[in-house]
């Protein structure tokens, strides 16, 4: 079992930077692969960035490729999504999740999920 909690989110002027960690519980953190999700209102969960659990192997939704940078620190138990030149378009919810496998850019296949974060990116 694995438990997420995220933090860093908050209110940004478009152009502007936020990092955002994924705190986990449990000593197995490292066996598992971890993605960040994103809701905005009234839209579907889409898929942001995953890494996998040895932190190579990442992926990155299309949208965000080049702007965004996941990482993770297993001595740490902890997941981090960069986000630079953010836009309006990134405001949203975001999400971390974990699963015991390998990174896949699917969100439906994620087991564990943290409450999320509210970022908003102001124009």
């Amino acid at each position: 079992q694995v438990q997420l909690v995220e933090s860093g989110g908050g209110l940004v002027q478009a152009g502007g930077s936020l990092r955002l960690s994924c705190a986990t519980s449990g000593r197995t953190f490292s066996t598992y692969a971890m993605a960040w999700v994103r809701q905005a209102p009234g839209k579907k969960r889409e898929f942001v960035a995953a890494i996998n659990w040895s932190g190579g192997g990442t992926y990155y939704a299309d949208a965000v490729k080049g702007r965004f940078t996941i990482s993770r620190d297993n001595a740490k138990t902890t997941g981090y999504l960069q986000m630079d030149s953010l836009n309006p378009e990134d405001t949203a919810v975001y999400y971390c999740a974990a699963r015991r496998s390998t990174a896949v850019p699917n969100t439906v296949l994620y087991d564990y999920w943290g409450q999320g974060t509210q970022v908003t990116v102001s124009s």
